[in-house]
């Protein structure tokens, strides 16, 4: 029974660890310019994209139906047009107010006004777009509502938000600062760890055809296949080295030896997917949310660091 005690003692103080809000900062920034550059990214075609059937690339009743033997449950942009045809608004006009309503709780995350509305309005109309057009969506869209939905729960608003400084309102629990952040690193731990050991089974990232393939598919192919063709001997090695990163982040990121050294690995990889295959929102979001789970503390004790070497060199 002690030990059944220490055990529990050990777990709670893992999970409660006093915190700062730095990190819950660097979450609401990044996610508000996530979704501000996605609502913008999006504004000349989110009638083509989300438009019901005849009107858009892909009917969004097709998608949603695909979405509903799921959950039924699963918010989606069928709703709020729906919703607006019992007012007599028009499918445009609501999918017009749903863009300007998604921009504007970008804006007011970046700036940390009306904290927790806005986070909650992102969430919800983000998860409802990215639902609505899931046959077009991918891994950025995912990790931007998980994103979101931890922002949304998290005790906002943080000290350096417009809310705080207007409002005045007291510091936030340490431990439930602690307890949300910690419960975010797990969550991006597991990401990695699972796709690093989906990576590794197969032989395609060791001899690094897989990479290949991803570098040269439209429409990611922003590098030439001539310069491909003449690096084709590096790509095994860029294979392995992902894989590595990946299945090694949920080991080296807890040790404070090794933690900012893989913090750089992982983001000078999403950095490099971002700019060799032009998928910026997902470089975007990924950097964010490990910024946000090991960032805060870990440049400043780097920089403590190299202050008292170079005091050291100089004495």
């Amino acid at each position: 029974m002690t030990r059944l005690r220490a055990w529990g003692n050990d777990l709670i103080g893992f999970l409660f660890l006093p915190e700062t809000d730095k990190w819950l900062t660097v979450l609401r920034i990044g996610l508000g310019l996530q979704v501000g550059v996605y609502a913008l990214f999006l504004k000349s075609d989110w009638q083509y994209l989300f438009a019901g059937t005849g009107k858009g690339l892909v009917s969004r009743e097709l998608g949603e139906a695909i979405i509903s033997f799921d959950s039924p449950f699963i918010p989606r942009l069928g709703w709020l047009v729906a919703l607006g045809g019992r007012f007599g608004i028009g499918e445009e006009t609501v999918l017009s107010v749903a863009w300007a309503c998604l921009l504007c709780a970008g804006c007011c995350l970046l700036l940390g006004l009306f904290c927790r509305p806005a986070a909650t309005v992102a969430w919800f109309l983000h998860l409802c777009a990215a639902e609505s057009g899931g046959l077009l969506a991918y891994g950025a869209d995912n990790f931007t509502t998980m994103g979101l939905f931890y922002l949304m729960l998290s005790p906002l608003p943080d000290r350096y938000s417009l809310d705080y400084r207007l409002g005045k309102t007291e510091p936030k629990d340490p431990q439930l600062l602690g307890f949300w952040r910690r419960v975010l690193q797990l969550h991006v731990c597991i990401v990695y760890f699972i796709g690093g050991l989906a990576k590794s089974l197969g032989s395609g990232w060791w001899d690094g055809s897989n990479l290949w393939r991803a570098l040269t598919r439209p429409p990611f192919n922003i590098i030439s296949p001539d310069i491909l063709v003449r690096g084709k001997y590096v790509l095994p090695i860029l294979g392995i080295s992902i894989c590595l990163i990946e299945l090694g982040y949920v080991f080296f990121i807890w040790m404070k030896k090794t933690r900012f050294f893989w913090l750089v690995c992982i983001l000078g990889m999403h950095i490099a997917i971002g700019l060799t295959m032009g998928m910026y929102l997902f470089a975007l979001i990924m950097i964010v949310l490990n910024l946000a789970a090991f960032g805060p503390g870990i440049f400043a004790g780097q920089s403590e660091k190299f202050r008292l070497r170079r005091e050291e060199a100089v004495a």
